[in-house]
């Protein structure tokens, strides 16, 4: 039996968004607008209390499941939501996320803030950080196009 074993860490992402903290949010509570930058839920109930699900991977690999429920919801100003990642059946990490919308003159800065347990050596804090920094560069692509649609209406 392999040893079983739990890193706690946590990391910080700062990201400014030339987009309003009432946009930002959106792209967050709207399933439909999340799915452009996130993998799209199999289940998305955006309330506190509420669950967002979703399974997903590379063709042939192996399959990921999201599984997170709403803490907390402060409308344009903060999520806060717990999660497990699982890949395929193994539990690889269990986290809270508190994403926190501060209006600045440039639009918005967001703070991601996950403290995580990782578990048995299936994931680290610095594999997550990573990929988390790629779905907030997806999330600012989103937003911009978003921003190039409204001027050109």
């Amino acid at each position: 039996m392999n040893k079983r074993f739990a890193t706690h860490d946590t990391f910080v992402i700062e990201k400014t968004y030339n987009t309003p903290p009432e946009r930002v949010f959106a792209a967050w509570a709207d399933p439909a607008a999340k799915a452009k930058w996130f993998p799209k839920a199999d289940e998305f109930d955006f309330r506190v209390g509420g669950r967002e699900y979703n399974q997903g991977g590379p063709k042939g690999g192996p399959v990921f499941t999201f599984d997170a429920c709403y803490q907390e919801i402060v409308p344009d100003q903060r999520i806060v939501y717990s999660y497990t990642m699982d890949l395929d059946e193994i539990r690889i990490s269990v986290s809270v996320t508190t994403v926190e919308f501060k209006h600045t003159e440039a639009g918005t800065q967001l703070i991601y803030t996950e403290q995580g347990v990782f578990l048995d050596g299936h994931d680290t804090a610095a594999q997550r950080e990573h990929g988390t920094k790629i779905m907030l560069d997806k999330l600012g692509e989103y937003l911009q196009k978003e921003s190039t649609v409204e001027k050109n209406r």
